[in-house]
This record gives C-alpha cells, sequence and structure tokens, in this order.
C-alpha cells in the first residue's frame, strides 16, 4: 500500500512559504515530512509549527496518511538530533565553545549557560529541549560533548519528538475543515506573516545583543 493516500480531486495552489512547504511534502508524500523536519532542525528560523500543521493537513484532505506523516517527522528529528550529537561529540567541550565564542553576536556565555542546563537536568535536558524552539536544535550538542550514552539520548529524543510532532500534526488534522478554505484564499498572506515574524525575531535578538554590548563597552 502506497504510502501516499489517491487523491480523487485536483490539488488546489497554496502561495508563499506555506506553499512551498506543503508542495514538498505533498510531492515527495510523508518522506517529505521528515525532510522538512530535518531541515528545520538544522535551519531553525524555519520553525516546525509552521510545518507540522501543513502536514495535518494534508493528511486531512486525504493526501497523505497522519500517521507515516508522524513517524516520518519524528524521523527527521532523530536524524537531526543525531548530526547534532555527533558534531558536539566530535568538537568536544573547548573547540565547541571557541567557536561559539568567534561566532557574530554569539557569546561565551552562551554556551556555559546551555552546559549548565544541562548537567543540571540530563536527558530531562533533551527530552524537554525538543519541545522549546530553538532548543531542540542545539540540545543535541552539549549531549555529545557529555557522551550521553546514545540509545538514552535516542530514546529521549524519540519520545519528546513524538509529542511534539503528534500535537502539531493533530492540531493541522483536527482542524482541516476550518484551515482549507483560509489556505486557499490567504496563503500567501500567511506566509509573509510567517516570515516577518522570524525576521522580527532575529532583529530583535540583534539588537538586543548589540545593546548588550555597547552598555558593556560603556560600563
Amino acid at each position: 500500500m502506497p504510502l501516499l493516500a489517491a487523491q480523487s480531486d485536483a490539488a488546489p495552489e497554496y502561495q508563499g512559504f506555506i506553499g512551498w512547504v506543503l508542495s514538498l511534502m505533498e510531492s515527495l508524500g510523508e518522506v517529505g515530512v521528515g525532510v522538512a523536519v530535518l531541515i528545520e532542525t538544522f535551519f531553525p528560523p524555519i520553525p516546525s509549527e509552521a510545518i507540522l500543521p501543513g502536514a495535518g493537513f494534508l493528511a486531512y484532505d486525504g493526501r497523505m496518511s497522519f500517521w507515516w506523516a508522524w513517524i516520518a517527522a519524528t524521523l527527521g528529528s532523530l536524524i537531526g538530533g543525531w548530526g547534532w550529537y555527533a558534531v558536539g561529540a566530535a568538537l568536544g567541550r573547548h573547540r565547541t565553545r571557541e567557536i561559539i565564542g568567534h561566532i557574530p553576536l554569539m557569546e561565551y556565555e552562551d554556551f556555559d549557560k546551555a552546559e549548565r542546563y544541562f548537567e543540571r537536568w540530563g536527558g530531562t535536558a533533551v527530552l524537554i529541549g525538543r519541545c522549546v524552539p530553538l532548543v531542540r536544535s542545539f540540545i543535541s550538542i552539549p549531549a555529545g560533548i557529555e557522551k550521553m550514552p546514545l540509545i538514552k539520548f535516542t530514546s529521549y529524543t524519540v519520545l519528546g519528538s513524538g509529542v511534539w510532532n503528534a500535537i502539531w500534526i493533530g492540531l493541522g488534522y483536527a482542524f482541516g475543515p476550518a484551515i482549507r478554505p483560509v489556505l486557499e484564499q490567504w496563503s500567501g498572506v500567511l506566509s509573509n506573516i510567517v516570515l516577518a515574524a522570524i525576521a522580527v525575531l532575529v532583529i530583535w535578538f540583534v539588537i538586543a545583543r548589540l545593546v548588550k554590548r555597547s552598555k558593556e563597552k560603556t560600563a
């Protein structure tokens, strides 16, 4: 039985960022969901909160399987987590700290805070971190640095990611009847809103860091 469900009606055309995400997932089927989540893991400004409901909507619309979409999304999260875990394990503490400290607008303290948080919470940090934007992409690095047992890391990652993915795919599926007419008419506008929100967060981070450094120099 093919993963991608048969579609009786021609799929409507969606616009903008949302249209691109839906097109990717529809053209690749459930595998596209996993690919989209994997991309999000390595490029956090594209949030899974904007990707996973689209998979749920496509499942509601009969264009993919809900459960295979969930499995693919969780596998995408796990593979991305393994990737960052490998980076942390390969670089080690000192080299990772030096790299982060030399990234523009990043600070050594950013690494130190993440390390202290992981040392305090361990597996719980991985489990909960999978449900927090930005954190879910990078929580795997201190796990690799500290050489957390891979089986334990995998279990926490699958559990945390599985719950997170189920919630957002489920929301897209549950609200499918309401989402469809909105996407058909306003997908381009909604795409611009999502991208604008991401841009605002990035600009806020840059300004906050510049202000902080300016105060430190003044002091």
